[in-house]
C-alpha cells in the first residue's frame, strides 16, 4: 500500500525556507508544509489544498523539485510505502497564519487543537543560511533540503 505525499518549499523574499513544525501521534517533527494525496486529486491540487487548509494561504504551485526514488516506510504505518512530491511554492497573498521564531511554540489556539484531536502544528521560517537537511526530521524532507541547498 501506498502513501503519496505532497509538499512545498515556500522561500520568502528574505531568503527563508518555511516549514512546519508539528506534534502528531506523539512525535515532534519539522517538515515542509503539504499532506496526503486524497482520492481524485492531481498533486498540484493537493498542494494547494494542503496550504489553503494549513495556513489559509492560496500559494502558485511552481517548478517540481523531487519525487522520492527509493523505498521509504511511513514513519506511522510500517504497512506503508512513502511517495513523496516536492514542488516549489510561491505564496499569493501576505501570510496571515501566525508564524513563530522558536520550534514548536505553540499558542493558546493551537494547544486547544491538540487537547481536541492530539495533533498540532505551526510555522516559522528559517533562515538561508541556516537551513540544511538537519533542520528537518522526515528522511526524504532532509534529502530535499540538502539537494536544495547544493543547486543554489
Amino acid at each position: 500500500m501506498f502513501s503519496i505525499r505532497v509538499y512545498g518549499i515556500l522561500v520568502n523574499e528574505q531568503q527563508q525556507v518555511l516549514v512546519s513544525d508539528e506534534y502528531i501521534r506523539g512525535m515532534y517533527i519539522t517538515k515542509f508544509p503539504g499532506g496526503g494525496l486524497e482520492f481524485g486529486e492531481g498533486t498540484r491540487d493537493c498542494l494547494k489544498r494542503e496550504f489553503m487548509e494549513e495556513m489559509q494561504l492560496n500559494v502558485e504551485v511552481g517548478e517540481h523539485i523531487y519525487t522520492t526514488d527509493y523505498f521509504q516506510m511511513s514513519a506511522f504505518d510500517n504497512s506503508k510505502q512513502i511517495i513523496s512530491i516536492y514542488y516549489f511554492a510561491k505564496a499569493l497573498e501576505p501570510i496571515q497564519a501566525p508564524l513563530r521564531t522558536t520550534p514548536f511554540d505553540f499558542d493558546e489556539q493551537q494547544m486547544r487543537v491538540y487537547n481536541e484531536t492530539g495533533e498540532t502544528e505551526t510555522f516559522r521560517f528559517i533562515n538561508w543560511h541556516e537551513f540544511s537537511g538537519e533542520t528537518v526530521t522526515l528522511p526524504i524532507d532532509k534529502i530535499v533540503a540538502n539537494l536544495l541547498k547544493q543547486k543554489v
